[in-house]
């Protein structure tokens, strides 16, 4: 990075931990209360998620009011072995747990082609800011998409379960590409709160749910590896 980089990077962690935020959380609840309270049909919903252990919980959260579609579009995840545990692992909780009331659906896999388009240019970002910030785009910006192509009402992400993303970004962005889209409309999330990491240990204790200890590409698999070492 340079010095401007540097200094944008830095006021953005100061940002982080300001007060000011919106909670995301409140405004998914009342968002689910006013869709209740004007319909007795459930809307579709499209669930852009990179792994089972964030997705069990927002899957529980949400299916009461919606009728979900998993969209597995991850083609930022290192290696592809990887990229295959975490969905066939995704694959198996369904089964097991919903029984074929979650659809799934799978977009092609092309960590190559995702790499030279946008995270190699960004390799050596600190985790967490603008390599991460365009992956998020990109693939929610697939993701909704198909969703507006589909007739699905809402589209969102299972990424603000995670305590390592900063949800008002996630949101912010989900606003940002909500103009993009005529039909679909963004459902705003913070699934982490409510207790939401203690649901989804719970779930992944009770169903044997695979963990991984880093967010999916290879700078993150490295940045961790990093860490572990240091530490």
């Amino acid at each position: 990075m340079n010095e401007k980089e540097k200094e944008a990077y830095i006021a953005y962690l100061k940002n982080r931990k300001s007060s000011t935020k919106t909670n995301y959380y409140v405004e998914s609840l009342k968002e689910m209360k006013n869709i209740k309270a004007s319909t007795n049909k459930k809307p579709r919903l499209l669930l852009h998620a990179c792994c089972i252990v964030c997705a069990c919980w927002p899957l529980e959260f949400l299916h009461e009011v919606f009728d979900v579609t998993i969209m597995y579009n991850n083609s930022n995840i290192w290696p592809a072995s990887e990229y295959d545990m975490r969905l066939s692992d995704m694959k198996r909780y369904l089964d097991e747990r919903w029984h074929g009331e979650i659809k799934l659906v799978i977009e092609p896999y092309n960590y190559d082609a995702f790499d030279q388009k946008l995270l190699a240019k960004r390799k050596d970002d600190p985790e967490g800011w603008l390599r991460c910030f365009s992956c998020y785009t990109e693939r929610m910006n697939a993701a909704f998409a198909y969703a507006d192509e589909n007739g699905y009402d809402y589209f969102t992400t299972v990424m603000t379960f995670s305590r390592q993303k900063d949800s008002q970004k996630l949101n912010e962005i989900g606003r940002s590409l909500q103009q993009k889209y005529s039909h679909t409309k963004y459902f705003y999330s913070d699934f982490k709160k409510g207790n939401g990491q203690q649901h989804s240990t719970e779930i992944s204790d009770a169903y044997c749910l695979y963990r991984q200890d880093y967010c999916g590409c290879k700078y993150s698999y490295d940045s961790r590896k990093k860490d572990k070492c240091d530490s």
